[in-house]
């Protein structure tokens, strides 16, 4: 795609600002249907325009696509001949993609195919709150080894590996941006932590989510979710996550404090 379609780009990811945040965040951060670097996007035109995107480059991520577009797509993608280390959303189209990238050169790791999509529009009532506050830049080395724990819990090797150059300097624009926030015990340590890791002005999706294991069980997560959806709603009106059916403790603390499901994704991990 082009500069000159980038009206017809946002117009289509604005269908479902939900579920196109990530895609949605990167047009407005290089405000253009052609991203400056090595990502693109690449669209379907229909007889009343363009019709489906997808954005490819070190992730890879559908927008309102039929399966055989997914899987043309998916073709497009190996022809790219660069390396992903995901693909997510929406997750017919990702398994419908999935059918074609499991026959190219990248192993993948895991699939991830029920992944329930989130939302919330208010402040949880009924919930008491705990403290909670955006990260500091001074606070960087405390934050990073939070993040990190969760990211090698998640995905199973630590984000570090040889450097983590590029994730070291995420999770400092994240601080930057005010879009960490934690909450710290006497002596200093991370208690909680998440990210407002995608924001645009119709969305805030929350990432990150990780409670120190020393914490874990004492019935917390509902107080700093509660708090973590408070603050996400000044920067946008929905607040949005997506997360793995089997972690069935976060699936029912975020339904006891309000999301409900708005649809359903699914993540390729290469």
């Amino acid at each position: 795609m082009s500069r000159r379609d980038t009206t017809a780009l946002i117009e289509l990811l604005d269908r479902d600002p939900v579920a196109n945040i990530f895609t949605r965040s990167q047009v407005n951060l290089h405000r253009s249907a052609a991203p400056d670097g090595f990502a693109h996007i690449a669209g379907i035109d229909g007889e009343a325009g363009l019709e489906s995107a997808c954005w490819v480059g070190a992730n890879v991520a559908p927008t309102l696509m039929s399966e055989d577009e997914a899987k043309n797509f998916a073709q497009h993608a190996l022809e790219s001949r660069q390396r992903f280390a995901s693909v997510f959303g929406p997750a017919q189209s990702v398994l419908a993609m999935h059918e074609v990238l499991r026959e190219g050169p990248q192993a993948i790791f895991d699939v991830r195919g029920n992944q329930p999509l989130l939302t919330i529009s208010h402040q949880p009532t009924g919930i008491a709150r705990n403290r909670l506050r955006p990260a500091r830049i001074h606070e960087f080395d405390l934050v990073l080894p939070a993040s990190a724990a969760m990211f090698e819990e998640e995905l199973g090797y630590s984000p570090l590996e040889n450097g983590g150059s590029f994730y070291r300097s995420r999770v400092r624009q994240l601080i930057r941006d005010a879009h960490t926030v934690i909450d710290c015990d006497e002596n200093g340590e991370v208690i909680f932590k998440a990210d407002l890791g995608t924001v645009t002005e119709e969305v805030v999706q929350i990432q990150g989510v990780w409670v120190n294991p020393k914490y874990r069980g004492l019935g917390l997560a509902s107080g700093y979710m509660s708090s973590t959806v408070d603050y996400a709603l000044q920067f946008a009106p929905v607040v949005s996550l997506y997360v793995n059916d089997f972690n069935v403790a976060a699936v029912k603390t975020y339904e006891r404090i309000g999301f409900e499901q708005v649809g359903t994704f699914a993540t390729i991990l290469f």
